[in-house]
């Protein structure tokens, strides 16, 4: 087992934090209708399997991810993008993390967090954003621990083009 020391949380050692590869494409697809399950929105995953991974893979990739591995089985999952504020410059925009039900509470979320903290720094990001369900209290708690502020002075918008 490997304890993390600032959550005291036991991990299996089977499990890794890596990149995704274009391999892990199908799996990563079961993840995201995981997630939209979970976000009481399955309706809403409308990506085909060859324009995600087109979109990750392909000759001008825009979205990046880490994966975690146990016992070869890809278990969570981080992705990310970077986005452009005029005020600040290049930040990460965390488009989604996911665990597994049945491996939660384990210390993966945590993992891949911290290791997506590490690439921003590496990559001279002067920050991370994303967005969390106001119902999602479980994932309100896991942002706090990292001192994450939360703004409800914006409202989100978006279109279909």
């Amino acid at each position: 087992m490997l304890f993390l020391p600032h959550t005291k949380i036991k991990i299996m050692q089977s499990t890794i934090i890596r990149r995704a590869v274009r391999e892990d494409c199908p799996r990563l697809m079961e993840l995201v209708r995981e997630l939209a399950l979970y976000e009481k929105a399955p309706d809403e995953v409308t990506v085909t399997l060859e324009h995600f991974e087109e979109s990750g893979f392909g000759t001008h990739p825009v979205w990046q991810a880490f994966v975690a591995e146990t016992n070869g089985l890809v278990t969570a999952y981080a992705l990310y993008y970077i986005r452009y504020s005029t005020w600040k410059g290049q930040r990460m925009y965390l488009e989604d993390i996911l665990v597994t039900n049945e491996m939660r509470g384990k210390g993966l979320g945590s993992l891949l967090f911290e290791r997506l903290i590490e690439e921003a720094r590496e990559k001279k990001m002067n920050g991370m954003a994303w967005q969390v369900l106001e119902w999602n209290e479980p994932a309100i708690r896991f942002y706090r621990k990292y001192c994450a502020t939360f703004d409800a002075e914006w409202v989100n918008g978006s279109c279909e083009v």
